[in-house]
C-alpha cells in the first residue's frame, strides 16, 4: 500500500507541475515580499498549532506525529481550487503554493525533527529523499512535459485531480480496515483535532493578512493557503518514514477530507462577502 500512496501522490504532484508556468517563477522574483509573507506563514502557523494541539490533548504518541507531519508539510494544491471558489488571488495562490512546495524539502523534514524528534527517530535525510522523490521531482516532470507537450497535457490535466481523490480514499480506507480497533478508541479525538487545526489555521492566515494589509482578496488566498495542506504528502511520509508508527497515517488522510469541506464553506463565505463589499461600493458611487 505504502508503494501506491507514493505512487499516486507523485502522479497528483505531476498534475500539479503541468499547471506551472515558466512565468510563475519570474512572478515570484517580482513579489519577493509577498511570497515570503505566505512561505513564513505556511511554515510556522501550522506547524505550530500542531504542536499546541498535541500537548493541550495529551495526544498518543502516533496521533501526535500525524498531526505534526501534517502541520509541517507544504500548501496543498486544493488551495488553488478554494482560491478560485472565494474569488481569492489565484496567481498569487499558486505563486504560493509553488514556493512552499519549493522549500517542503528542508522545513518539512528540519521542523519534523525539531517538533518530534523526542517522540519518535527522525531521520532527516530519509525525509529529504522522500520529499524530493514524491513531490519536486514529478512537480519538475510536470513542468517539463508542459512545456514540450502544451495541448496534448490540456486534454488529460483533469485526470490528475481525480487520481488525488482515488488516492486519499484509499489510503483512508486502508488505515481504517488495518487499524479499526485503535481508531474506535481515538477516532473522534483524531477528528476533533484536525478540525481545530484546519479552523485555526484559516482564521490565523486571514488575521495576518489584516494584520499585514493585504486586499480582501489576497486575504481570503493567504488564509486559504495557510489552513491547506498537503495531507497526502502528510501520509506518504508517514507510511514510508514512520511504517512502525502506522497511526500517524491518520491524521494526514482525515485532514484531506476535512479540510475540503471546511474549506468549501469557508471559500464560499469569502466570495458572498466579497460580492456584499462590492455591492456597497457601487451603491456609494
Amino acid at each position: 500500500m505504502t508503494n501506491y500512496t507514493a505512487l499516486f501522490l507523485a502522479a497528483a504532484m505531476f498534475g500539479m507541475g503541468t499547471s506551472i508556468e515558466v512565468e510563475d517563477f519570474k512572478n515570484i522574483l517580482k513579489a519577493p515580499k509577498l511570497i515570503f509573507l505566505g512561505a513564513i506563514c505556511q511554515y510556522t502557523i501550522m506547524p505550530l498549532l500542531a504542536l499546541l494541539l498535541s500537548v493541550i490533548f495529551k495526544l498518543p504518541k502516533d496521533i501526535s506525529l500525524g498531526v505534526i507531519l501534517v502541520g509541517t508539510c507544504p500548501g496543498g494544491t486544493a488551495s488553488n481550487v478554494l482560491s478560485h471558489i472565494a474569488e481569492g488571488d489565484l496567481a498569487y495562490s499558486v505563486l504560493l503554493t509553488v514556493a512552499s512546495t519549493l522549500l517542503a524539502p528542508i522545513m518539512t523534514p528540519l521542523l519534523v525533527y525539531a517538533m518530534a524528534g523526542s517522540l519518535v527517530e527522525v531521520s532527516f535525510m530519509a525525509m529529504f529523499m522522500s520529499i524530493v522523490k514524491v513531490i519536486v521531482l514529478p512537480v519538475g516532470l510536470g513542468i517539463v512535459a508542459k512545456a514540450l507537450l502544451r495541448e496534448r497535457i490540456k486534454k488529460v490535466d483533469f485526470v490528475f485531480p481525480l487520481i488525488s481523490s482515488m488516492a486519499i480514499a484509499l489510503i483512508i480506507a486502508a488505515i481504517v480496515g488495518l487499524n479499526a480497533e485503535k481508531i474506535m478508541t481515538s477516532g473522534l479525538l483524531v477528528f476533533g483535532v484536525v478540525i481545530i487545526h484546519n479552523i485555526l489555521g484559516l482564521g490565523l492566515g486571514l488575521g495576518l493578512g489584516k494584520l499585514m494589509g493585504l486586499d480582501y482578496d489576497k486575504q481570503s488566498t493567504l488564509s486559504i493557503e495557510v489552513g491547506t495542506q498537503n495531507s497526502g504528502l502528510a501520509v506518504v511520509l508517514a507510511n514510508i518514514n514512520f511504517a512502525m508508527n502506522p497511526l500517524a497515517a491518520l491524521p494526514g488522510a482525515i485532514f484531506s477530507v476535512v479540510q475540503n469541506l471546511i474549506g468549501s464553506i469557508f471559500a464560499h463565505y469569502r466570495e458572498s462577502q466579497r460580492e456584499k463589499k462590492l455591492e456597497e461600493v457601487e451603491l456609494n458611487i
